[in-house]
């Protein structure tokens, strides 16, 4: 039996203030925010035990916020207590998620906003079928080291098409 395609439910990104990364995604993104920033204790509490069988005894406390995308991926925003940033935030080489992506058709007035706030643009915004069509790519960086990957179109125009062949 082939297995069916399944949805996406959100991506967890760890950043070292909350506060500041909320008013970033919602501000700058325009995601929703459904649950406001709360802090989560190493407890017996059904979410405190779910926390300690993910991330071992000793976690102490955290901070979490709840997001939505506009075609309701979620994203959720974590502040660990004594988080640090990553030696390279950019270790593409290192097995596990190194990026994500957003879609949105006026590609570089969000990556202007991205960089007004703080973020950082990694490259030159390309374009996949240069004079062919107007399908066009960034990678950028939250103003907390996250990157991610700004899209013009959606994975599936832009892949469709075969872009690498």
């Amino acid at each position: 039996m082939t297995p069916t395609p399944r949805t996406f439910s959100h991506i967890g990104l760890s950043v070292p203030d909350l506060d500041a990364a909320v008013a970033f995604y919602s501000g700058v993104l325009g995601f929703y925010v459904l649950m406001q920033p709360s802090t989560v204790t190493e407890d017996d509490s059904a979410i405190g035990v779910m926390c300690t069988d993910v991330f071992g005894p000793g976690w102490d406390r955290l901070r979490i916020a709840h997001l939505s995308t506009g075609d309701g991926i979620g994203i959720e925003l974590f502040e660990f207590a004594g988080n640090h940033a990553a030696a390279d935030n950019f270790d593409f080489r290192r097995h596990g998620t190194f990026h994500f992506a957003i879609q949105d058709p006026d590609l570089e007035g969000l990556l202007a906003r991205i960089v007004a706030a703080g973020g950082r643009q990694r490259m030159p915004v390309r374009e996949y079928f240069p004079g062919e069509k107007p399908y066009r790519m960034v990678y950028v960086e939250d103003p907390f080291g996250n990157v991610f990957e700004l899209y013009s179109h959606s994975y599936e125009l832009t892949y469709s098409a075969g872009a690498y062949s």
